[in-house]
């Protein structure tokens, strides 16, 4: 899926990344970790340049509009590739078809009750939610995820995230949430400096690899 060699990304001449070696195969779940300011994000959005036709990509802020509905919200996860005539019919009454594809997204993520609510009235955890079950509509074949689990209550964050990692083969994710990065994603590349410090099965990030890598925060 990628094969990064010496990256480097500025802006306004500043580096935010710099010489980043990566290579992501299909089918692999990648998470990417480190202090704030590391260059997570930047990375991230370069992945999804790299291959936006093949990616569903569940923003840090969520990016939905608040006046439609959750619905009508994680549909538009697909409006690019349907019909305009659907795309209207769905606004102005959500369609049978479209309901029974979304629907149980809505209830595995816990959500059912609140799928013709409208988004400007759930919680910041429930609007996450929503941004998740948008990627996960979209059925790519990669997902990305700025932080897609950081508003989500921590009993609920695990379910999300292994919902998530079935939704798409391939699932390259920023966390801040070191416990949980480890729990559910077998790799991990931690990000210092604006350089890749490390790139490790889970089961060999341990304490010193992290008290390194989080080192002055």
């Amino acid at each position: 899926m990628y094969d990064i060699e010496n990256l480097t990304v500025a802006y306004d001449e500043a580096p935010v990344l710099e010489n980043i070696s990566l290579r992501i195969r299909a089918g692999e779940k990648a998470v990417i970790i480190g202090p704030s300011g590391a260059g997570k994000s930047t990375l991230l959005k370069k992945l999804y340049e790299l291959r936006q036709e093949h990616c569903a990509f569940i923003h840090q802020d969520y990016a939905l509009v608040p006046q439609l509905s959750a619905f009508h919200n994680v549909y538009a996860g697909r409006l690019d590739t349907t019909k305009t005539f659907s795309n209207l019919l769905n606004l102005i009454r959500p369609q049978d078809l479209a309901m029974e594809e979304i629907q149980p997204i809505f209830q595995a993520l816990e959500m059912g009750d609140k799928i013709n609510e409208r988004v400007s009235n759930l919680s910041g955890g429930q609007q996450q939610r929503v941004a998740v079950g948008r990627a996960i509509y979209r059925h790519s074949a990669i997902l990305l995820g700025d932080e897609p689990v950081s508003s989500i209550d921590p009993h609920q964050a695990g379910s999300v995230l292994q919902l998530i990692n079935n939704s798409s083969p391939t699932v390259v994710l920023a966390m801040h949430d070191v416990r949980l990065a480890l729990e559910h994603f077998p790799r991990v590349i931690g990000l210092r400096e604006k350089c890749v410090a490390f790139d490790l099965p889970a089961a060999e990030v341990d304490e010193s690899v992290l008290r390194d890598l989080y080192a002055g925060e």
